[in-house]
């Protein structure tokens, strides 16, 4: 007796939106579009993850645009495919089932720091503090 399982795991990203694909029209019912994100565990050698956003989903990616800090919800999927000569090659997706804005995060361009106020009195004031 063969049981066969599939495992789909849920799993969430924060990056950096790097490219926001086309839809991609692919049969007259399944379209697509990718997500590039950059995600920066290392700072100094980000990875750049491709996601896909499949059939209505795609429209969720209208109102990101590069910069944009994101939280990516995606499913992480597998499967195996043989070519003529008999060969098998595995391939995985990462298929977003939702992106969400991240709260407080500068906006694409917007310095990450406030700029320097001077605290200092101005020359010939006394401190009125006694420390």
């Amino acid at each position: 007796m063969f049981i066969s399982t599939l495992l789909v795991l849920v799993m969430e990203i924060k990056g950096k939106v790097h490219e926001v694909g086309a839809t991609q029209q692919v049969s007259e019912t399944f379209k697509k579009r990718d997500l590039i994100v950059e995600y920066a565990e290392n700072p100094t050698y980000p990875e750049y993850i491709r996601f896909e956003a499949l059939q209505d989903k795609t429209a969720l990616l209208d109102t990101f645009k590069t910069g944009d800090e994101v939280e990516v919800f995606f499913n992480l999927r597998g499967r195996p495919w043989t070519d003529k000569t008999g060969k098998t090659s595995y391939f995985n997706s990462l298929v977003i089932w939702r992106i969400n804005a991240v709260a407080g995060a500068p906006a694409a361009g917007a310095p990450a720091y406030a700029a320097p106020v001077d605290v200092s009195n101005a020359p010939g004031e006394d401190d009125d503090l006694p420390f």
